[in-house]
């Protein structure tokens, strides 16, 4: 029950639905108790025991204006005054009719309140997964990137999904069972109570050894819950990978080694949800035949009551008392059912909140300021960065003024991409800062910092969506006429213009309908329609053919155009423009100087750029 608190927050502001759920479940109950008791004059009709209705000789003038009623046994006690009454004067059989009318519209009652309640409870049941996924979904967008090197795409899919959907069926449906089960079983039984207090007490008695057995098998099919649970998301990671890596698989004859990787993943996934599903199934059979023994044994029990005549029990009294006993069955079952759902859906909350629980390493001060404009530089400060344990960079010292550019160079793995991720705080160094304009950006408010930089990196990030909402996502009032120009500037709008709808053409997943250097092309259209003061190109044009390096890099320049930017390129031949190169040796400055400067030194960024030269 504890996996319903961590989802009790989310139930919260449908608050009102649920009064009225538990509202008509009570109505529900009320109605069907009194029901179900009016069975008893209908018996002692039947048996022929109309003398135990002692006042079937009423007035003529009898009325229920005349009645007072203090307590059960006063309503009682009028009731049987008014059968009387019935029988008396029009005969048995009209007395009949008229319980058997009345039994009718209470049950119609019943059931009609019935289904108010479970309309209600709609709202809260949908409402609830909805926001739960909402939720979700805003913490995998705030998160930090270094959540994600820790955490496989497929197993974060399968939360978003699966575990939700879980969460969905098993949880979620299991409301019903928190807001109507255990109101009516407190109703049935108080009204048991009222029948024979020791036949109920004895009752009492056998339920507790029932749900024992239950509960150990519920903790068993959580632990196989969770374990199908995360081979899911194995699964999932593996056809995520093989569609992002299918050109790969074909060209290297690989096929048929992913295939039995599939088959073996699938097959122990398989394994797991027939347990599950064994263990799940059990639920049913298992609670009805406990049901059926505590009948049987209320039956011998009751039926010796009944024998003796010193226990005010009868047997009309005794039939209404199963009635009603059988009544408390269903709602048992289904907290039996709803028991085993909610350990076969623990395994997906917590799943679900270890995300949602999940530490934002990257905050915002409660006090942050904000930032619209940058004025004078970018430092880097005594900046120390590792990942885990191992350091990335070390003791960085650069000031970067406003309108100059920049450019990182150096080997893979010399840090050069997580420098140029520190400036919008994708990640926070563990010592010294970045400053803007003299203050430390995790001072500023994450939005406004980010608002100054524009990105262009190698993998150009597109969205399955036109080509005008790809190049104005982050600009949702966008103009067609700033659009165009920004495409016109990335040297975008003649392939734009051609395509089938244009500026309207949907582009696929990923932009996969374009070519490298046109998605690239659109990658810097984005930027330039931000229009931000501060860019970072990484590797913008490492991936493209000649020609397409041509286009790109005549649109990189009109991007960098009166911007401060920073370069990141392992071609040296596209940076040789910069105002100064900083070369990057195992996380440490190790040159720096202008490409004349460096080429005279003789150093590393020279021996880079023979070995550049050599391998063309």
């Amino acid at each position: 029950m504890k996996n319903l608190l961590k989802i009790f927050p989310f139930i919260i502001p449908y608050w009102p639905y649920a009064l009225l759920n538990i509202l008509f479940n009570i109505l529900s109950v009320a109605f069907a108790i009194v029901s179900l008791t009016l069975f008893v004059p209908v018996l002692n009709i039947l048996f022929n025991q109309e003398e135990q209705m002692k006042y079937a000789t009423l007035p003529d003038n009898f009325s229920l204006s005349n009645i007072s009623i203090n307590n059960v046994d006063g309503i009682k006690e009028l009731f049987y005054q008014y059968i009387g009454y019935q029988i008396h004067h029009y005969g048995s059989i009209n007395a009949l009719m008229f319980i058997a009318i009345l039994i009718l519209v209470l049950f119609f009652l019943k059931n009609l309140f019935r289904y108010l309640a479970m309309f209600f409870l709609a709202p809260i049941r949908n409402g609830v997964v909805g926001d739960l996924r909402n939720a979700m979904y805003k913490k995998l967008l705030i998160l930090p990137l270094a959540y994600y090197t820790e955490q496989r795409k497929g197993d974060l899919m399968s939360r978003m999904t699966s575990d939700v959907l879980e969460v969905e069926w098993s949880i979620m449906s299991s409301l019903e069972m928190i807001f109507r089960e255990p109101v009516s079983i407190l109703a049935y039984l108080v009204t048991l109570f009222y029948f024979s207090p020791m036949l109920t007490g004895f009752v009492l008695v056998l339920l507790p050894l029932s749900g024992l057995l239950i509960g150990v098998i519920g903790k068993s099919l959580k632990r196989t819950s969770a374990k199908s649970q995360k081979k899911l998301g194995s699964i999932l990671s593996i056809i995520e990978e093989t569609i992002g890596g299918l050109r790969i698989i074909k060209a290297f004859n690989a096929i048929e080694t992913s295939d039995r990787s599939f088959k073996s993943s699938n097959r122990e996934y398989t394994r797991l949800m027939i347990r599950l599903y064994r263990k799940r199934d059990l639920a049913s059979p298992l609670s009805e035949f406990l049901g059926v023994m505590v009948i049987v044994i209320v039956l011998w029990f009751g039926g010796k009551l009944v024998l003796d005549p010193n226990s005010g029990l009868n047997a009309a009294a005794f039939i209404a008392y199963l009635g009603i006993f059988s009544q408390i069955l269903n709602p048992a079952k289904a907290i039996t059912t709803a028991f085993y759902n909610i350990s076969k859906g623990a395994a997906s909350v917590d799943r679900i909140q270890a995300v949602l629980s999940a530490e934002e390493i990257i905050e915002e001060k409660p006090d942050a300021v904000s930032i619209n404009t940058f004025k004078t530089n970018i430092e880097y400060r005594n900046l120390w960065f590792k990942y885990e344990e191992k350091n990335v960079l070390k003791n960085i010292n650069l000031t970067i003024p406003r309108g100059k550019t920049i450019a990182l160079v150096g080997s893979s793995g010399s840090g050069k991409s997580t420098m140029a991720d520190l400036l919008p705080r994708f990640y926070d160094p563990q010592e010294g800062g970045v400053f803007i304009d003299g203050i430390d950006i995790r001072n500023y408010r994450i939005d406004d910092l980010r608002g100054l930089m524009g990105m262009v990196s190698q993998e150009s990030i597109l969205f399955n969506d036109t080509v005008f909402n790809n190049i104005a996502l982050g600009t949702p009032n966008a103009s067609a006429e700033s659009v165009e120009q920004a495409a016109r500037i990335a040297n975008a709008h003649e392939f734009i213009a051609q395509l089938p709808l244009g500026y309207q053409t949907m582009i696929g997943d990923r932009g996969i309908k374009l070519s490298g250097g046109q998605r690239q092309r659109l990658s810097i259209a984005r930027a330039v329609l931000k229009n931000p003061p501060i860019m970072i190109l990484d590797e913008a044009t490492s991936a493209l053919d000649t020609e397409s390096e041509r286009l790109v890099q005549e649109a990189l320049e009109a991007l960098m155009k009166n911007r401060t930017s920073i370069v990141i390129a392992h071609r040296l031949s596209t940076i040789q423009f910069a105002d100064e190169i900083i070369v990057l040796n195992e996380g440490e400055i190790a040159e720096r100087g202008t490409h004349t400067d460096l080429m005279a030194h003789n150093g590393i960024y020279r021996k880079l750029c023979d070995m550049q030269s050599f391998l063309q």
